[in-house]
């Protein structure tokens, strides 16, 4: 899978959010704050099926797209990324999420586990 992009991180969470959405309901989340046409919307979501970022599926004749992979996992990889490109060593706590809009306690914790399991791998 190829690390989403800033606007596709927009995109994704719309779809953590809202779930399965056909590319009309996700273009009435995501308008208002990208300004995106129905077009636009379209072809960045088949993109990001190509990218592997989300799948898209058949229902009723509607396709109908979902994120390809959990949040926690792509926020980590996100989160890796900074924490390379700002050279941080050591843990990173829980504590630092707290304030977020799109993350459960549970998913804080989860995430938390799997930065600083992560960082424990990459020195060994």
């Amino acid at each position: 899978m190829t690390e989403p992009s800033d606007l596709e991180l927009e995109v994704l969470k719309a779809f953590w959010r809202g779930g399965a959405m056909s590319a009309r309901e996700a273009q009435g989340l995501i308008e208002p704050e990208l300004g995106w046409s129905a077009s636009t919307t379209r072809t960045v979501l088949e993109r990001m099926v190509a990218k592997g970022l989300l799948t898209r599926r058949s229902v009723h004749g509607l396709a109908v797209y979902e994120a390809q992979k959990a949040k926690v996992d792509v926020i980590g990889g996100v989160l890796n990324r900074l924490r390379g490109l700002l050279e941080i060593d050591g843990r990173l706590p829980a504590s630092a999420f707290a304030g977020s809009q799109i993350l459960s306690e549970a998913e804080i914790q989860e995430l938390e586990t799997l930065l600083n399991t992560t960082q424990a791998e990459d020195k060994a």
